[in-house]
């Protein structure tokens, strides 16, 4: 694995859905030291952890990890991953993978695949990551954001709706093209720059996705296919005890 890339995780404490997440005991640790490990593991030249909270950084300096107090005032985990990189003067060409701090399942794989494919492709602002998607019920699902990509592996769209939709099938198929964007993104520091300083477009308040008003500014996305599919995030109190019994059974 690339050790050419550093992984920012940004860590907050009033979720909405779940708040404290970060910090709920999973085995004897807080769940954001399971997310660092994923990120230590996928081979990167540095972590950092973005925390709000002085309870969170408190808790990450007690497991050894590199831990900057950010704003609370941020609405992005992005504007939380961009102000470490300004405190810390990285370069403009620096590759950076914005790994979000519930994904304690996230495989280290996927994490280095982003950094690679921003590295591989030097025209890209952004990288990210997709995998095949076989489940019409998955398909179907708005929860699951769909990506449909050029011949580079560049995106073209993101979506919640079916893309690319079977015109000609009875509207229960899954398409063998389809793709289920995994989210967890590369940056160069200048590609991040300039997105922290774009407002919502359009289309990402249509769907709700980030990641949107980089194509409306004609940001180039590249797209890794990975094999391994992301494991369970913890948005939930479901979630999270799904993950407490998986993470058990390692």
């Amino acid at each position: 694995m690339s050790a050419d890339f550093d992984v920012v995780i940004p860590a907050r404490l009033g979720s909405t859905r779940l708040p404290g997440k970060v910090l709920a005991d999973i085995g004897g640790r807080p769940l954001i030291a399971h997310v660092y490990d994923r990120a230590v593991e996928a081979g990167a030249r540095s972590v950092v952890i973005a925390a709000d909270n002085e309870r969170v950084v408190e808790a990450c300096r007690a497991f050894g990890a590199d831990v900057q107090l950010t704003s609370p005032m941020h609405h992005s985990g992005t504007d939380r991953v961009h102000e470490v990189a300004t405190a810390r003067g990285w370069k403009d060409d620096r590759c950076i993978v914005n790994l979000q701090g519930d994904e304690p399942m996230m495989p280290p794989e996927v994490v280095a695949a982003c950094a690679s494919k921003l590295v591989e492709d030097p025209e890209a602002a952004i990288s990210t990551c997709a995998h095949a998607l076989s489940d019409p019920e998955a398909f179907a699902n708005p929860n699951v954001v769909k990506v449909v990509c050029d011949a580079r592996d560049r995106a073209l769209y993101f979506s919640r709706a079916r893309i690319p939709f079977p015109r000609d099938a009875d509207g229960a198929d899954c398409p063998e093209s389809a793709l289920r964007h995994i989210g967890v993104y590369g940056y160069r520091v200048a590609a991040l720059r300039r997105f922290a300083s774009l407002r919502p477009g359009i289309l990402e308040a249509l769907e709700a996705l980030e990641q949107l008003r980089a194509l409306e500014q004609g940001m180039p996305i590249a797209v890794a296919r990975v094999v391994a599919a992301p494991g369970r995030g913890v948005d939930t109190e479901a979630d999270l005890e799904s993950v407490r019994a998986l993470l058990a059974g390692d």
